[in-house]
């Protein structure tokens, strides 16, 4: 999928190493933080968890924790465990999603339901949930708790709709934003808007991060439903058209639907609709969503946030952090091509 841009192209070559390495040392001590907090005199917890933990994720929203926090001089060490919370959140979260939508793989790796079955990665994932809110309580920032525990509310929501929109044509892609900024971009923007809260920065910088991580985390996840049908299984961590097999409504169907004829929506109602796949499906959806150009207007969508969440930093001044944390959204995005 060509749809990059010679800058994005640039800034994203070096990837999030400018991150990596301002994060570097706080990251450590995060992983040391993790690494404690999976614990447990029950032996199945922490296998099921280190799993899922150690199988390679690039943990960008507890360095986005980090950041955040660097970028606007938070004192003491309360960021630590705040990312490492946010960081179970967000494993938490993939527990439950791989057991509520059936995955065998997460992370090129077996996934943890398909090891031990849905009851222990279901409880294994309340567990980290419950860790992750011991820690908030911990940091003794009532507003940070606030932040957070908001946000796994949100993530709840975002999950049951989508449930709701599963296998629904007739889902909007206003109705499907809805749904990827409760489920995927909540957290992104509170693991950024717990660095301002930390700090007790004033609104300005308080909303700037909120909304940088929202828009990092949309134009994440549309590249994510963009990847299903137009990257390959390595890059992934997971089959190619999972989505599609699954009954998923993403935007790139979405726009296919739409711009399709009777015959074309016929096919997406007998597929993702009634769940009727028969051998050659995917090579006849890859083949609608490139006739009506769904996965460009996708990447195009991303590239849109992607502007949003830049422009938001604007607010303060250059830095190696800014720089960092506007790399990762050229990363995120260029992961399309």
């Amino acid at each position: 999928m060509g749809f990059v841009t010679q800058i994005e192209k640039s800034r994203a070559e070096a990837g999030i190493d400018a991150l990596v390495t301002l994060t570097r040392a706080d990251m450590a001590r995060v992983n040391a933080t993790i690494l404690s907090r999976t614990g447990s005199d029950v032996a199945m917890i922490p296998e099921v968890a280190n799993h899922l933990i150690e199988s390679g994720g690039k943990r960008l929203r507890p360095m986005l924790t980090l950041a955040a926090a660097a970028l606007c001089q938070s004192p003491g060490a309360g960021h630590i465990k705040l990312a490492a919370s946010v960081e179970f959140m967000h494993t938490a979260t993939l527990l439950h999603d791989d057991v509520v939508d059936e995955s065998d793989m997460r992370r090129g790796k077996p996934a943890a339901r398909k090891l031990w079955g849905n009851q222990a990665s279901v409880l294994v994932g309340d567990f980290l949930l419950g860790q992750a809110f011991r820690m908030m309580v911990e940091v003794g920032s009532l507003t940070c708790l606030d932040e957070l525990s908001s946000a796994a509310a949100i993530i709840a929501e975002g999950e049951v709709m989508q449930l709701a929109a599963a296998k629904n044509l007739a889902t909007s892609e206003a109705t499907y934003l809805d749904v990827i900024r409760s489920k995927t971009a909540a957290l992104f923007a509170a693991a950024c808007a717990v660095g301002a809260l930390l700090a007790e920065r004033g609104a300005a910088e308080l909303q700037a991060l909120r909304h940088y991580g929202t828009c990092l985390g949309l134009a994440f996840q549309l590249i994510d439903d963009a990847l299903d049908y137009g990257g390959n299984a390595l890059q992934l961590g997971k089959n190619v058209g999972d989505d599609f097999r699954e009954g998923k409504i993403t935007l790139p169907v979405i726009i296919a639907h739409e711009r399709g004829d009777d015959e074309e929506r016929a096919f997406w109602t007998r597929t993702l609709d009634r769940g009727i796949i028969e051998d050659g499906d995917l090579a006849t959806a890859l083949a609608a969503l490139a006739r009506h150009e769904a996965l460009a207007a996708t990447i195009a969508k991303a590239r849109q946030f992607g502007e949003d969440a830049i422009a938001a930093l604007q607010v303060f001044p250059p830095s190696a952090l800014r720089d960092a944390l506007e790399d990762a959204v050229h990363f995120c995005i260029a992961r399309a091509h």
